[in-house]
């Protein structure tokens, strides 16, 4: 991480926030990849039917060679709801075939939901074919590894090498079987039931879930449900096209109406493949991944069930880092993707992390960020504690946060640049101590991300627009 060392205010932002402001850029992007696999909008490469063809050939090369002396390599594929899935799906299954790799389809599924599956199955590997948050005419690939985890960036790297290999099929008695499987929905469920303590149950609470019409709309109330609680289900009828639809995570205020014309006492979203989490309470307050992330740990603490500190990111509100320090919790920061949230859990063998945007890692339960686990954690402290989650949250003021995206033509050194280094510097002294400057850019496309973050919104919009009008200038855009 780069610090500006001409900026003066910089000192006092160390002292307030443990963290100076920071001009980030981000290392160049593979051809394919991004930070949570292979994205992008339908019918322009890569997720393209041919592309994906080969996608999967080449992901079968490389795990055929990973299992090298294992009796088959199977994979799982999971999908969500949109149109495009079973296009994907079927190019996906012929490259693997093709390859020599088994596939077990598994339908619509969550993205945590085919991690935990490839784990307890023994697996050699799980993809999802999911955009997560994103319309539905966006569509990805992601890979997790046998172990459940998001796949190493050598093996990415190699799938990317083998991309560049013409396709050789193998003779018909070295192809690889497909069987669609029955019971994934309802293995997953049971694991997600078990995450939530034995001696407690959920009777008496009516709950709203926003299942975002997308992969867990089949699974999300009836794990809630058989928990005890009554569910009121909305945002569960996919039709190919209205996932994420002004409903999910990404859109809660569908969430906040529901909540209160149901007078249920919360309400829980998910996103499009069931990895996000947000929720909103019985008055329809809505609380982001930093608040409901503190909600658990807090929770830990006390239980003795927090192995280290938590892990956020560069996003992470600087209220909740200041709530934890009252805790003598530890608190660090990943760059921003769940990816790297997790890579820092795992260098400090720490075990609870997450990101403001609703994606939270309880390692302790699962492998990866899952919405209804995570929900089912802060259910499990409430319930716990005999508290509301308007208390549980209390400690955590969220201080505003300006976010400004600035487009550029191509990618510049704007952490080197004077004029935007001198924005950030007068920023910085604006804010006295009492807030955070980032700059970054996108791993994913030709973006300047500006954020700000202060006491006073007034004041941090200002400083927002004053550094973005400042790298726009820089960029000459």
């Amino acid at each position: 991480m780069k610090k500006n060392k001409a900026a003066k205010g910089t000192a006092a932002v160390r002292r307030a926030a443990r963290s100076p402001a920071t001009l980030k850029s981000s290392p160049a992007p593979r051809r394919y990849f991004g930070t949570d696999g292979v994205r992008g909008r339908v019918g322009d490469p890569p997720i393209t039917p041919d592309v994906v063809l080969r996608l999967g050939y080449a992901a079968g090369k490389v795990l055929m060679r990973s299992n090298a002396g294992s009796a088959r390599t199977t994979v799982l594929i999971g999908k969500d709801t949109r149109i495009s899935g079973y296009m994907l799906e079927s190019a996906l299954e012929a490259g693997l075939s093709a390859a020599g790799v088994d596939v077990l389809l598994a339908g619509p599924m969550p993205t945590p939901a085919v991690a935990y599956l490839t784990r307890a199955w023994r697996l050699s590997a799980g993809i999802v074919i999911s955009a997560s948050h994103n319309p539905y005419d966006d569509n990805g690939i992601k890979f997790f590894s046998g172990a459940g985890a998001k796949l190493p960036d050598q093996d990415e790297a190699d799938i990317e090498a083998e991309l560049a290999v013409p396709l050789e099929c193998k003779r018909s008695a070295a192809l690889g079987k497909v069987r669609r499987i029955d019971d994934a929905a309802g293995r997953y469920i049971e694991f997600c039931k078990s995450t939530f303590p034995a001696h407690l149950n959920l009777r008496g609470l009516k709950l709203v879930v926003d299942s975002a019409n997308g992969a867990a709309y089949h699974i999300a109330s009836h794990v809630f449900h058989e928990l005890g609680a009554e569910v009121i289900a909305i945002a569960n009828q996919p039709d190919g096209y209205n996932i994420n639809a002004e409903c999910g995570a990404t859109h809660p205020q569908t969430l906040q109406a529901a909540v209160k014309t149901n007078g249920a006492h919360l309400g829980i979203a998910l996103d499009g493949d069931g990895d996000r989490l947000i929720m909103v309470d019985e008055r329809g307050t809505i609380y982001d991944g930093d608040q409901l992330l503190y909600v658990i740990a807090s929770h830990c603490k006390k239980r003795r069930l927090l192995k280290g500190g938590v892990v956020g990111t560069l996003m992470t509100n600087l209220a909740m880092e200041h709530a934890l320090a009252r805790l003598n919790i530890p608190f660090a920061r990943a760059a921003v993707g769940d990816r790297y949230v997790l890579e820092m859990l795992q260098a400090k063998g720490w075990n609870l992390g997450g990101e403001n945007s609703g994606h939270i890692l309880c390692l302790n339960q699962h492998t990866t960020g899952d919405g209804i686990v995570s929900a089912l954690q802060v259910l499990a402290a409430l319930r716990d504690q005999q508290t509301t989650l308007a208390q549980a949250a209390a400690a955590v003021k969220l201080y505003p946060q300006v976010l400004i995206n600035v487009r550029t033509e191509q990618r510049f050194e704007f952490n080197r640049d004077s004029d935007v280094k001198g924005a950030v510097a007068k920023a910085e002294s604006v804010l006295d101590g009492k807030g955070r400057v980032l700059l970054r850019a996108s791993g994913t496309e030709p973006v300047i991300r500006v954020m700000v973050e202060g006491e006073a919104r007034s004041m941090v919009q200002r400083c927002a627009e004053s550094i973005a009008h400042a790298v726009r200038r820089a960029a000459g855009s």
